[in-house]
């Protein structure tokens, strides 16, 4: 006749994702005439909970190739930009937020410049990016067990 034994194991207990765009603007130390390149690089984030919401702290640097003095030279200034995303997390099987569960964010999708313009010698630009978090938490699971009359050997 088979029972059942109840596992406590590390699952995931809850995800969700975010896409957003932010503007930003950089003011290089020359007037640019024409962008000819943006790039964004070294992208850094961490989430902690925050009573049920998971908090992303992040950063990345914006590369912003551009020409000056006429379209006759070029330069390229980097700003670092700071970000402050909020996501809430489904949680299956009605599991509750703690401090106990480990929060781990993923970028799903590079941050990239999607637009970039250039006014009155301020460049200013659309960053895309997506982010997933998963929640792993303590769960149970239950699994069938036979019991057997068979006697094992030992050899």
């Amino acid at each position: 006749m088979a029972s059942f034994k109840e596992i406590v194991t590390k699952a995931i207990i809850g995800k969700a994702k975010k896409t957003s765009v932010s503007e930003f603007s950089i003011t290089p130390e020359l007037k640019p005439d024409t962008i000819l390149g943006c790039w964004v690089i070294n992208h850094r984030f961490n989430g902690v909970n925050n009573g049920g919401i998971v908090n992303i702290d992040g950063n990345f640097d914006v590369n912003v190739w551009y020409s000056y003095d006429n379209d006759t030279r070029t330069a390229v200034s980097t700003q670092t930009f700071n970000y402050q995303d909020k996501m809430p997390v489904h949680l299956k099987d009605n599991a509750t937020l703690t401090n106990n569960e480990e929060i781990i964010v993923r970028s799903l999708k590079q941050p990239t410049v999607t637009n970039v313009s250039v006014s009155d010698g301020v460049v200013k630009l659309n960053v895309e990016k997506e982010l997933g978090v998963e929640v792993v938490g303590d769960t149970k699971i239950k699994v069938p067990v036979e019991d057997t009359d068979d006697e094992e050997k030992l050899i």
